[in-house]
């Protein structure tokens, strides 16, 4: 099988082509130059690319950088400042997955001639009984990462490998040492790729849209504080409001850059019954979101029992509220079923 690649530099991608290697396939790697600003993590410095190629020279493939800034500015950095501009805290890695790893560089492999993409992600192809392919959970729990995997359909699946999927993400690091690739102990990358933590995410927006200065209230209606920034507050987010102290913690329940208004409240305030769903993303055919699920709501978050309903999931117990923009991603028996965004 002819097998492209997706190197970011890590240890888990260059992993992925040493075992494609050892099993026979022909392998050529790849990797994506997506972002040009300033970044302090993900796969786009200069040093990543060097370590891809790198390990690429020790494993005796070709290496290529394709350049995908454009498909990356309008597929994920601009709908991410648009729906915070509409008060939405949206999941740029799950979009980046949709429209670049899994769009533009699966379709690029399909015209070089590629039988497949394989990326390092913790993950696994689990076909079922009905023939369908979904995403499965990756072995280890505290890497998995099916939830933002969760918008790959049957199709997509079966031109997708995911060689470190069935791994923990110790026996990766350790098979790297042992064949001797530079990122064996190289950190995993963290955040959003555009932002630094030097910057943050309000510096961020400020430069790409007008940020709205807006009054803290609490469940009452009366003001406690403000924020600089309306559009970068989000759902549950409990520091750097500039609330003063002595009380109990308060979260954000609500915000509206519409009113200026920001709204905090107590912990109970944030649980709620139900949660609204946008249209159901029916991305596997003949999935059914029937009966009870566990929901993922977070990449790493504990699961959340719950059934849909409707236009609703509703939860065993209160929950806490989901950010507007956010996936809930449900599952069943470690198995993506089809996702829901939220309201």
């Amino acid at each position: 099988m002819r097998v492209l690649v997706a190197m970011s530099g890590g240890v888990d991608s260059s992993v992925a082509a040493a075992r494609l290697v050892e099993a026979g396939h022909e392998v050529v790697g790849a990797t994506l130059k997506l972002w040009g600003g300033a970044s302090d993590t993900g796969c786009c410095s200069v040093a990543d690319v060097d370590d891809a190629r790198r390990v690429a020279d020790h494993l005796g493939v070709d290496h290529h950088t394709f350049a995908y800034a454009d498909e990356f500015e309008a597929g994920v950095v601009g709908p991410y400042v648009a729906a915070h501009a509409a008060g939405a805290t949206p999941n740029p890695c799950m979009a980046c997955n949709r429209e670049v790893k899994f769009g533009a560089l699966l379709g690029r492999a399909e015209r070089l001639g590629f039988d497949a993409v394989a990326t390092g992600h913790h993950a696994r192809v689990v076909t079922g009984a009905d023939g369908v392919r979904r995403v499965g959970r990756g072995t280890d729990g505290a890497k998995d990462q099916s939830y933002v995997l969760a918008g790959l359909d049957h199709d997509r699946l079966g031109r997708v490998l995911f060689p470190v999927g069935s791994s923990t993400k110790a026996a990766v690091r350790a098979q790297a040492a042992a064949l001797g690739l530079g990122p064996a102990a190289k950190p995993d990358s963290q955040d959003v790729c555009f932002i630094t933590r030097a910057d943050g995410r309000t510096r961020f927006l400020g430069g790409r849209l007008a940020l709205t200065p807006g009054v803290v209230v609490d469940t009452s209606g009366a003001a406690v504080g403000a924020v600089p920034a309306v559009e970068a507050v989000t759902i549950g987010q409990r520091r750097g409001l500039g609330l003063p102290g002595g009380t109990e913690p308060r979260f954000v329940v609500a915000a509206d850059p519409g009113t200026a208004t920001v709204v905090v409240g107590t912990e109970a305030d944030l649980r709620t019954p139900g949660q609204p769903v946008t249209a159901v993303g029916r991305a596997h055919p003949g999935s059914v979101l029937d009966g009870d699920l566990a929901w993922q709501v977070s990449a790493h978050g504990p699961p959340r029992a719950g059934r849909l309903v409707g236009d609703e999931v509703r939860w065993a117990s209160p929950e806490r509220r989901v950010a507007p923009g956010q996936a809930l991603v449900a599952y069943a028996d470690d198995v993506v079923v089809p996702w829901a965004m939220t309201t």
